[in-house]
């Protein structure tokens, strides 16, 4: 099940459409809000779009919002990471740095030449962040990714494990707890992970390439100036705030853009309040 959704998803990787930013910024968010538990928060997916967008220019983002930016980082950057960026990224998501964390690239590396299945080399990467650090769970779900996206040969990382943390098909024993990836069952755990986390990114990847193709059609109509600025970044990212400016775009004129977009059914508001809103594909 595992090989014939990542199969799917890999066409779909490869493929590199125009509104893979947006897809994969999602994917992001959902990876993150699934990392809450983790470390001891609650914000949800709508929390932390907030947290990130509605900061002020210099805002520090807390907590939550370095869970976000370590899984926008994931989602953004070129496979494999680096070891300053490994050390950033543990920051981000408060784990303390261990001298060995710095031998997982290499692992990693020997790891994804040796040609082992994607999701067993993402499940020994994790499982060894929590040899080396018990507490480090967050990160190694977050390594596991990052492997399992090298392994594939894909260009850009695509979180989809971890989004799946809080599933319950990924709870076993009496107990119904939570497969860790110091406990026995966590590799099967990981195969299930990756084919029900490959399935939702291909069913999600599906609206939003309908969505992008609906904001593509009604470019014609729109009579900004910022109008194409305003697309990239809607199929670059998650989403964008409401109050977006530029050198050729005030607030008002942003408001009335998205307020026509949303007419049109081009966007959606995603937030569901009055003011400050956000929207995305």
């Amino acid at each position: 099940m595992a090989g014939s959704a990542l199969n799917a998803l890999d066409n779909l990787v490869q493929a590199e459409p125009a509104w893979s930013g947006a897809w994969r910024h999602r994917l992001a968010l959902k990876a993150a809000s699934a990392c809450m538990t983790l470390i001891g928060r609650s914000e949800d997916e709508a929390a932390l779009r907030d947290v990130w967008l509605l900061r002020q220019p210099g805002d520090e983002p807390g907590p939550a919002g370095n869970v976000l930016a370590a899984w926008r980082r994931l989602a953004s950057r070129l496979t494999p990471p680096g070891v300053e960026d490994l050390q950033a990224v543990a920051a981000l998501l408060g784990v303390g740095w261990s001298d060995g964390f710095a031998e997982l690239i290499d692992m990693a590396r020997d790891e994804v030449r040796a040609g082992a299945p994607a999701p067993v080399v993402a499940a020994r990467i994790a499982v060894t962040v929590m040899r080396e650090d018990p507490k480090a769970e967050v990160l190694g779900w977050w390594l596991a990714d990052c492997a399992l996206s090298w392994r594939m040969g894909w260009r850009h990382a695509v979180p989809i494990m971890t989004t799946q943390i809080r599933a319950p098909l990924l709870r076993s024993g009496p107990e119904g707890r939570r497969a860790r990836p110091d406990s026995d069952a966590f590799e099967q755990s990981v195969f299930i992970a990756t084919a029900l986390g490959a399935a939702e990114a291909c069913r999600l990847a599906a609206d939003i390439a309908a969505q992008a193709e609906r904001l593509r059609a009604v470019v014609p109509k729109l009579r900004s100036r910022a109008a194409g600025e305003v697309i990239d970044r809607l199929v670059g990212d998650d989403a964008v705030s409401g109050m977006l400016t530029s050198k050729s775009l005030s607030r008002w004129a942003s408001r009335r853009l998205f307020d026509r977009l949303v007419e049109l059914g081009a966007v959606r508001e995603l937030s569901g309040r009055p003011t400050f809103r956000i929207y995305g594909l």
